[in-house]
C-alpha cells in the first residue's frame, strides 16, 4: 500500500493548520479520482484545488485503484480522529 506522504515536524506534537486541512481533505472520497494511464494502469490521483491533481499510487487494475483510495481515506481519517486529541474511555473514582 502506498500513501502520500508530506514532509513534517513533529516539534511541538500537534499538525499544523495546513497538515489537518489536507488530512481532512484526503479523508473524504469526494477528492480522490482513478485515471487510466496509455500504458493500462490506473492511477489515484488528489485533489489540490483549483483543478490540480495530485498523483499517489498505480495499481494493475481498477479494483485495485478503488481499494488503494479506501486504505488512504481511512488512513488519513484516522489521523484526522487522532488529532482531536486523546479520548477518554473509562474513569475511575
Amino acid at each position: 500500500m502506498t500513501f502520500y506522504y508530506r514532509t513534517t515536524s513533529y516539534g511541538t506534537g500537534k499538525p499544523s493548520k495546513e497538515e489537518l486541512e489536507f488530512w481532512t481533505k484526503a479523508s473524504e472520497k469526494k477528492n480522490w479520482r482513478i485515471v487510466r494511464l496509455p500504458n493500462g494502469y490506473y492511477q489515484t490521483e488528489i485533489t489540490l484545488g483549483n483543478d490540480e491533481w495530485r498523483d499517489v499510487t498505480r495499481r494493475e487494475t481498477i479494483e485495485g485503484a478503488e481499494a488503494a483510495i479506501d486504505s488512504s481515506v481511512e488512513h488519513f481519517a484516522k489521523k484526522v480522529e487522532f488529532a482531536k486529541g486523546p479520548t477518554v474511555v473509562k474513569t475511575f473514582e
